[in-house]
């Protein structure tokens, strides 16, 4: 819900003390989920709270943004802020794109789930992913997808969209095939998929506080010329 990721992000944009705060903090990644299914019901939906759940056990902070409620227009770079990036949101105008846009910087870690759709990530997903870029880099990012072929191709292109933009993907993702993966209560049938749950959960919560905490260190030591970091440093400062 845009409200409950609203009332508990930070500042759209972390200060210098912010960075060398989370540095040292050590035991904390944050790892939002990204719902890319506009469905009600949806079981990639439904998996990715599992994974965000479970990573909550490592020392996470989770939080989830699901695109069916937030509703982001098309994306348009010739657009500015206009009428279309505004909803009512408990009797309030908010601004969509803030509200994302704060999710997202809030994140460390990030986790997309999709539907397969035709061998693609749903329309919704890919029109989130083309409002970032400086946002990902230097953060770890899982992927989940509801297929009935495995989803690779899904996960192949969000994999790829996340390198362009300097992002660090798992070599694994979860794949599920709808109601035949879970019960009637909504845990998973095969051990195979809940230990895969688990597994995301936890490699995303160690190996993103790693990346995320050298990429930080990089970005602000002025002695590291030779990172990708490095080109990070306006932005963050």
């Amino acid at each position: 819900m845009i409200n409950i990721i609203k009332s508990q992000i930070q500042p759209l944009k972390l200060s210098q003390s912010d960075n060398q705060a989370k540095m040292h903090q050590g035991d904390i990644v944050n790892v939002l989920g990204v719902a890319g299914s506009m469905r009600k019901g949806s079981f990639s939906t439904h998996t990715l709270k599992l994974v965000l759940e479970e990573a909550k056990k490592y020392g996470s902070d989770s939080r989830v943004l699901e695109l069916r409620e937030v509703r982001l227009p098309i994306y348009d770079p010739s657009r500015s802020v206009s009428e279309e990036l505004y909803r009512d949101v408990n009797g309030n105008r908010e601004n969509v794109l803030d509200t994302v846009t704060a999710a997202v910087k809030w994140a460390d870690a990030i986790v997309l789930a999709s539907p397969d759709y035709h061998g693609s990530m749903s329309g919704a997903m890919k029109n989130f992913l083309d409002y970032f870029w400086e946002e990902f880099a230097g953060k770890t990012f899982g992927y989940i997808i509801a297929s009935h072929e495995k989803g690779l191709t899904v996960a192949d292109q969000m994999r790829t969209s996340v390198r362009q933009c300097y992002g660090w993907s798992m070599p694994f993702n979860i794949s599920i095939n709808g109601a035949d993966d879970f019960n009637s209560a909504g845990n998973p049938i095969k051990s195979i998929l809940a230990n895969r749950i688990k597994m995301l959960a936890r490699d995303l919560v160690t190996y993103g506080t790693l990346i995320r905490r050298q990429f930080l260190q990089d970005v602000m030591s002025k002695e590291v010329s030779d990172s990708y970091a490095s080109r990070y440093r306006e932005y963050y400062n």
